[in-house]
């Protein structure tokens, strides 16, 4: 019989999950209030439809559960069997009918949760392999669709923004991004300044002796190294500055 409530004990992973959550209840807020005939207009994403996004929100729901699957039964079951199969699903779950493309996402997150409920402690240390080939404990699965569920509310083109994601995600998630970056080498003179914590907090490279200085609030910044959108922020050399890719 599957639990009633979180069989998780960790309170950081307690708090993580309260987090996901949210960001699913906010991503389905902002599908309910679209008509089914805006679902095939163009989504914040370059040649995405709104339904792309959905999809591929759905489909990841359901990836991640193999996961979750994985670090339950020890049975190896990859988020995808490959990248050009992930593709594919999300070109056909983009075509489905509205009512299909609900579906799908309700019924995924429901799926998705009820793993994560049903996990034990001691599972959420067993690793699984990310779709980037990545070794992380089942417990990094909570972020992984965090980062997901947050960024393509937005993504909808429905009005949500940046600033309404929990600051301590957009932390996390410009941790994230500027550490890819810098592992590649991409950060050279890059220097980003958020201008609205506690004490300007710094990211990029912090060693540099003429950075191109960009400047805006944790929203703004982190929408802009997610290659979200560049309203809100200041270059000190650029007029219209480009940040380098993420993933």
């Amino acid at each position: 019989m599957a639990a009633s409530h979180d069989l998780a004990t960790d309170p950081a992973l307690q708090e993580a999950l309260l987090t996901v959550r949210r960001g699913t209840q906010f991503f389905g807020r902002k599908l309910n209030e679209l008509p089914d005939d805006a679902l095939q207009a163009p989504s914040l994403l370059p040649e995405w439809t709104r339904a792309h996004v959905i999809a591929h929100v759905g489909y990841n729901a359901r990836a991640i559960a193999r996961l979750m699957k994985w670090a339950n039964t020890g049975n190896e079951t990859p988020m995808y069997s490959s990248w050009d199969a992930r593709n594919a699903e999300i070109e056909h779950g983009a075509a489905l009918s509205p009512k299909e493309l609900r579906n799908l996402y309700t019924d995924s997150a429901a799926q998705l949760d009820a793993a994560w409920r049903d996990t034990p402690p001691d599972a959420w240390e067993h690793h699984v392999k990310t779709a980037q080939g990545r070794t992380v404990p089942a417990s990094e699965t909570v972020w992984m669709r965090t980062r997901e569920i947050w960024i393509h509310a937005v993504d909808l083109n429905n009005g949500a923004a940046f600033v309404q994601i929990p600051a301590h995600v957009l932390n996390r998630l410009l941790q994230e991004i500027t550490g890819a970056w810098k592992s590649r080498g991409d950060d050279k003179d890059l220097l980003l300044k958020v201008t609205d914590a506690s004490t300007v907090t710094e990211f990029g490279d912090l060693g540099s002796d003429n950075p191109d200085v960009i400047s805006g609030t944790l929203a703004d910044i982190t929408a802009f190294a997610a290659g979200r959108s560049t309203k809100g922020i200041t270059s000190s050399k650029q007029q219209s500055p480009t940040a380098p890719r993420w993933l």
